[in-house]
Parts: structure tokens; sequence; C-alpha cells
């Protein structure tokens, strides 16, 4: 049989997974006979064949052969290979009879791949079969291709006929009574027609990326097979953990390569293969966020720094339950609030992933791949889920103007973002400068419940710390000058990107001078030249709604401190209006 892989002297798997046993009962139970089966369909799926044998077949197999037994009429479909048949003796007695029903009709006609004709007969047959009380089963692959989610008006006649017999399907006694199932495949709920999926009628069914226990059997199947390489510093438990968000495809595929390359898997190989993998899956629509450095390398933020490594402490201990569902972390412009996160992140040892733009102008594809982003989430966890510019990248509830789209993809956000399940798996961290434009519904309790703020520094010793960290951070080679005399003469209210620029300007200089390192003078001349950028009202704005954000007095600078809340709402206020800024 096609792609299926024999697997030896595994335990038991007692009971078929919670999507399978679903669709036994909703069987048994004659109350529907439409399903559509959605999520990690690509993946091997696994199957008992003997008592000491196990075998991992592609859906199609897994639903004919373990659900339904390959007894009676068992069709497939899909718009390449068009109509087949579980067995040839099927396929065998449902062309003799469908030529004796309707004369002059070919096989081709009888096995098209055009929806309109392998329906028009898969019916009538269907209906012939129904009094003999044999049971029936058709399986449409890619399902999104024959009812695609799209307006309506946009349908052609070929997509309109198809939705009206599925729905027509679902809807008629005759089959349900019958014992006529129709099952639909996709990777995406979201690809399929929004008025079938909405169908009281309709079962919808997930298919999980596999969890630990099934990746670690898996695993001592390769292993028992002499094809998987480890480093003796690995060991299979520890690969079952660390490969979360894959499934057995993709861990067969690291495998292979690691075999092929004679390269025995460690950690970084890892993570490394696993990057790749998640990346290629998501279609770049999330980007891996990997960190040299962990919190010693951020200067300065000192409240901050510890509620992250109280976190962190709570995570090593395995304390999830303790953990905030999310965080939002508020500035100013050049503050390190996105190397903030990625610092937690190296602290932790769990992965961050970025939101990349996965908007698009077509109908349906935006919250196609929303619901792809969301499963591959689930799948990773514990994972950490960077928003930069959470503020303009969210939007809100009430956006018009695309059809309804962006209020359900914000409502699917701030669902999932809820979901107290994921609580210390799934982290957010929703960075931007101006967090009174993201909306009350994320930023609130439950969701992103900890808000934290960054500010520039605010004395002399702060902004040499700064300054020293910066150095280590980018590794410059730099004479040893009196730091103090260099910040009391440019009295700057630099940021940290600010100060960063002149790190890198400086060492630019240095090397056109061909310094070994750089010299006071590099470092003098730079900081002369350097003009910091003039957009004074905005940085206060910025300052001053995050300062409003703050749930902490310890985190608030010493000149914010004793701002009164009424005179702080209606500084902002007037900022806003100089900004031409609609209140």
């Amino acid at each position: 049989m096609a792609e299926q892989l024999i697997l030896k002297n595994l335990p038991f798997i007692k009971i078929l997974p919670s999507w399978a046993q679903e669709l036994s009962y909703k069987y048994c139970s004659k109350t529907a006979n439409l399903y559509i089966v959605h999520g990690n369909i690509r993946d091997f799926l696994p199957h008992k064949m003997e008592e000491d044998q196990f075998t991992f077949v592609k859906i199609q197999d897994y639903i004919s052969e373990v659900l339904f037994g390959n007894r009676d009429i068992i069709v497939f479909y899909d718009r390449s290979s068009g109509v087949s048949f579980c067995k040839g003796d099927m396929e065998d007695s449902y062309l003799r009879i469908m030529k004796e029903q309707v004369k002059g009709v070919s096989a081709s006609d009888l096995l098209s791949k055009d929806p309109v004709k392998a329906f028009h007969y898969l019916e009538k047959y269907f209906y012939y079969n129904i009094p003999f009380n044999r049971r029936i089963v058709l399986i449409i692959d890619y399902s999104e291709t024959i009812v695609p989610n799209t307006d309506i008006s946009r349908y052609t006649d070929e997509d309109r006929y198809c939705l009206v017999t599925l729905n027509r399907w679902a809807n008629d006694p005759i089959f349900t009574h019958g014992d006529v199932s129709v099952i639909l495949l996709t990777e995406n709920l979201s690809d399929i027609s929004r008025r079938l999926v909405r169908s009281p009628s309709t079962i919808k069914l997930n298919i999980p990326i596999p969890d630990e226990d099934v990746r670690e059997k898996f695993l001592r199947y390769l292993s028992h097979e002499d094809k998987l390489l480890l480093d003796k510093e690995m060991s299979i438990q520890e690969i079952g953990k660390i490969t979360s968000g894959l499934n057995l495809v993709d861990i067969n595929q690291l495998a292979a390569e690691s075999f092929q390359e004679d390269k025995r898997i460690d950690l970084s190989y890892l993570r490394r293969k696993k990057k790749e993998i998640i990346e290629s899956e998501a279609a770049g629509l999330l980007e891996f966020i990997e960190s040299e450095h962990d919190l010693s390398m951020i200067s300065g933020h000192d409240f901050v720094k510890k509620r992250f490594r109280s976190a962190a402490r709570a995570i090593r201990q395995g304390r999830l339950d303790v953990l905030p569902m999310g965080y939002l972390i508020a500035g100013p412009v050049g503050t390190g609030k996105s190397f903030m996160v990625t610092a937690f992140a190296g602290e932790i040892g769990i992965p961050i992933v970025k939101f990349r733009n996965f908007r698009s102008k077509w109908q349906g594809v935006t919250e196609s791949n929303l619901e792809k982003i969301l499963n591959i989430l689930m799948a990773m966890a514990p994972v950490g889920v960077m928003i930069d510019e959470a503020d303009a990248f969210l939007g809100d509830r009430n956006q018009d103007g695309d059809s309804g789209t962006s209020n359900r993809i914000f409502a699917s956000i701030a669902s999932f973002m809820g979901n107290t399940e994921y609580r210390g798996k799934i982290i957010w961290f929703l960075i931007t400068c101006r967090p009174d434009l993201i909306p009350i519904d994320l930023k609130r309790q439950g969701r992103a419940e900890e808000h934290l703020a960054l500010f520039y520094p605010e004395n002399l010793d702060e902004k040499i710390d700064l300054f020293k960290t910066l150095v280590k951070k980018l590794r410059l080679r730099i004479q040893n000058i009196n730091i103090t005399e260099l910040f009391r003469k440019y009295r700057y209210d630099f940021s940290g990107a600010d100060l960063e620029s002149v790190l890198i300007r400086a060492k630019f200089l240095s090397a056109m001078n061909n310094h070994v390192f750089i010299t006071k003078k590099d470092l003098m001349e730079t900081m002369h030249d350097f003009v910091p950028p003039a957009y004074p009202h905005e940085i206060d704005l910025q300052n001053l709604v995050a300062v409003l954000e703050c749930t902490s007095r310890e985190m608030v600078p010493k000149r914010f401190r004793n701002l009164d809340r009424g005179k702080l709402v209606s500084d902002i206020q007037q900022l806003k209006v100089l900004l031409g800024e609609h209140s």
C-alpha cells in the first residue's frame, strides 16, 4: 500500500484518536452524513495491524480500512484523479450497474474528473444501492477546490452545482438513514465555503498534529530500524519533546536527512532542522526569532527584567498555571522592546516566533493563513509569539471595507489569545510604542495581562551602563576612555537605538582610518557629528501613553511618578491634537 510504514514491537494503541471516535459516534447515531475532516490530514496516521505490528497510513486508507473496514462501497474523488474505488471489484460493479442504468454512458464519464459529471452519476449509483442496505462512503479530497470559500457571486456554475449538491446530500434523510456518508478533506477549514461549514447538518472534525506520545513511538520505530542517528547526549524522550510542532512526515524527513548526511542528531541540528521545516510549512507566515543573548545583556529596565526572570523560573519549575496569558510591552521607539523579548526567549530556552504579514487581497486566503498559523502554534507549544507594531498589525473589531474579513480575523485572534487552555504554553508578546491604539479586547485580563513599559535612560549612570552593555553586545574593541566625560559633554537624550547607531558609526570610522580598535578620537568625532532624530512631540506622547499603561509604580521613571492621572490624560489629548490625531 502506498505511503505506509510498518511498525514492529510497539505498545498496543487501544483506542481510536478523538477525531475518529467522534466520527464513529456521529456515524452510529445516524443524525448526520456530511463530515468535514481538516487539519493534519497529510500526515501518517497510526493503525494497529497485528499484536506486534503497526502501520502508519494516509487518511483515505485510514478511513476506509480502520473505520469502515473496506466493506460495501467506498468511493474516492478529487479533481486530479477523478472517481476511484477502494477495491477493484467495487469499481467493476459501479461501471457494470451504471452502464445498465444509463444507456450509452462511457467509463470515462462515470470516472470523470469533472465534479458535475462525477456527482451526477455517483448520486444515481447511491440511490440504486440504498434499498439493498449497503453502506456507502464517498471521500472527497482537496474539497476546497470543489466548494471554495469565496463570495457566492464569484462562484462558477460548476461551483454552484457542487455547493447545492453537497448541501442537498447533507440534508437528505434518504442519504442519512440509507447509510450514505460524505467526507470532505481539507487542510484548512476556512478554505471551504462558509455556507457549508456553518450548516448545522455538517460535522467538523479536526486532526491535530501528533502529540509527544505518538512522536516518541514513531521515533522508537526509526531507532529499531536503525534509521535514527542520535548524538550520545540526546535521548528519544528529549527529541519527542523538542519536536513539538512537527508531524510524523516531518520527523521522518528530518531523520532521513540526518541519515543521508551521516550526521548525528544533536540539539543544534534538531533546532536548525525544526526551524527550516516549520518556516517552510508556514509558507512565510511565521519567522523564527533566534537569540544569542539572555536578560544579562539588557541594560537598565530592572523591574521588567525581574518580572521576566520570575516568569522564567516558573517555566523551569513547571508552574505554567501562574504565568500571564501574555504581555503588553510599551515604550517609545528605540528602547529595545523587541530585543527584550528575544533575550527573554534566550533566558528560558523556548522558541519565539514572529507573525509576518498573513493578510491577502483574495477573499478567504487571510482566514486560511491565520488558521494555519494558529494550528502550528498549538502544535509547537510551549512557544512565545511576538507581534511587533501590534497596534497596526492586529487592527480592531470595528474595521470596515473588506467584507468583514478584518473583523473575523480580530475576533479569531482575540478568542485564541484568551483560551486559558494554553496558559504558559503559548505566551503572547504585544509590542508597541502606542498602547493606547490597541483595543481593550486584547490588553484586558485573560489576554495580554501583564503590562510592562521601557523608557530611555534617565541619568548618567544608566547611560554609562547602556554604553558598556552595547559595547559587549556588539563585540567592539574600544580604547579605554573616560565615558563619564563623554556623556557630560554630549547631553543627548539617548535611546538604546541612538547609542547603538553612534557605536556602529564609530566602528565604521575606525575601519576607514585603519585603526585596530575604536579610538577616543573616533568616538568623539562621531558623537560630535551625531544629530538625534527630532520628533519630540511624538516621543513625549509615546512616553505618556506608556506611563498610563503601567500597572506598577516601580516601573515608571521618577519624573513621571508624581503626575496626576487626570493631568496625564489631558496632556495626552493635547499632544494628539497637536499631532493631528483624532481623539
